[in-house]
């Protein structure tokens, strides 16, 4: 046993220094740290990994403990090119000024990657000019704290991808930051409004490809406008709540648009912005607090449909999208079953999927499926995810189901765990 230990020691300490140093790059820089005393050989190899990823940190370490292991690790990384800074500290305690020092240094080893989970902090200067960044998050860890504040002009000329939070300022702050972003390819932001604020929300962002937008707001305040004029955006996602008029200006490049808000200002607010994302091919929308008629969206091919979902809103969405092909369910509601007079144009010539989660066996989810089987006539699978105990009644709904009716030769109807 000694022998077959030995040889995978010399194997492993005959590897060349950077092997060790991206193997030891691969785990949590804890792990990497202790590494030091496993032999003379090992002693130093820790300090040329290129992540520095402090996940997996004692949850009891207090704030002097914690900091000055960060702090002895950032003093004797030797990496000449870091490739990640990750900070997930949002339920610990850490020193407003190490958390500056520390981005400091990793801005100093051209850092490629900052993530950064802190309750309380200050963001160095030279964070704003940094030359090497391509990814930078910045989510605090909580709410009521003032986080971080945009102190001198940026430009951040590598950065692509930009995940925020921003609880004070976001006019001052989150576009100062995003205008000096050139090459900006995905942002995520989440604002925190508190007082009454006058400004537009103005995305005009020519590289952007990937939007996701959460507002949430204290205080009965509405925010004018929302314009996105971001001609190469593929990806759209808006939740929080709805109190703004969205506009837009250039959607031209939209694939894909998902939404999940908990509530709206007006019915008017939420039908235009159902009509700015109409021409996408991809559809996902979460809850669906909205009375009115729907547009129409003539290129949705795929269609989710999340929470709190009657059939008859199905149907509705359904007669909107008459090149749908797939369809996706979660949840039903028990509400009455009341049969359309007119069958929708997808299914009769396109709907070739439909997919359930959370099925209970209700009526009215049985007298859905069985309108469905009975009037898609080119539907392939029917997949469907029961939530009914205990497996006696299971087995019964599946027995029901497979009963139903189906107008199309080639549907085969599929249940999974």
């Amino acid at each position: 046993m000694s022998s077959i230990s030995e040889d995978v020691d010399d194997r492993l300490s005959g590897l060349p220094e950077d092997t060790i140093s991206h193997i030891l790059s691969l785990m949590p820089t804890k792990f990497a740290v202790r590494t030091s005393i496993l032999a003379k050989r090992w002693r130093y190899s820790w300090m040329g990994v290129t992540n520095l990823d402090f996940d997996d940190i004692h949850p009891f370490y207090d704030k002097e403990i914690l900091s000055k292991f960060v702090d002895r690790v950032m003093e004797n990384c030797k990496s000449s090119q870091l490739g990640l800074l990750r900070l997930p500290f949002s339920n610990k305690q850490v020193k407003r000024e190490s958390v500056s020092s520390w981005i400091d240094k990793a801005v100093r080893l051209n850092v490629s990657e900052i993530d950064m989970q802190v309750h309380s902090f200050e963001l160095p200067i030279s964070l704003f000019t940094c030359k090497t960044l391509t990814k930078l998050r910045i989510n605090p860890g909580n709410p009521t704290y003032r986080v971080w504040e945009c102190p001198c002009p940026v430009n951040l000329p590598c950065l692509k991808t930009l995940d925020i939070a921003v609880r004070h300022n976001p006019f001052v702050n989150v576009f100062e930051l995003i205008r000096g972003c050139p090459i900006l390819e995905s942002l995520s932001l989440e604002v925190f409004i508190q007082m009454e604020e006058e400004e537009d929300y103005i995305f005009n962002i020519p590289t952007l490809k990937r939007l996701k937008l959460i507002v949430q707001k204290v205080y009965s305040s509405v925010t004018k406008k929302v314009v996105l004029n971001v001609p190469n955006l593929d990806y759209l996602f808006v939740g929080g709540m709805l109190g703004s008029l969205f506009v837009m200006e250039d959607l031209s490049s939209l694939v894909e648009a998902s939404t999940s808000f908990r509530c709206l200002w007006s019915d008017g607010m939420w039908l235009e912005f159902l009509k700015g994302i109409s021409g996408v091919k991809s559809l996902s929308i979460k809850k669906f607090p909205f009375n009115s008629a729907l547009p129409i969206f003539p290129h949705v091919r795929h269609l989710q449909l999340t929470s709190l979902w009657y059939s008859r809103l199905v149907l509705e969405f359904l007669e909107s999208c008459p090149e749908l092909k797939h369809l996706y369910i979660e949840e039903l509601t028990n509400e009455r079953w009341i049969k359309p007079k007119l069958i929708p144009a997808c299914l009769l010539t396109n709907l070739t999927t439909i997919k359930i989660s959370s099925c209970k066996g209700g009526r009215p989810e049985i007298k859905f499926l069985e309108y469905m089987l009975g009037n898609a006539k080119v539907l392939k699978t029917v997949t469907i995810t029961c939530e009914i105990y205990p497996i006696k009644e299971e087995n019964w709904l599946r027995a029901k189901l497979l009963k139903l009716s189906r107008v199309s030769r080639y549907c085969e109807i599929r249940f999974v765990k």
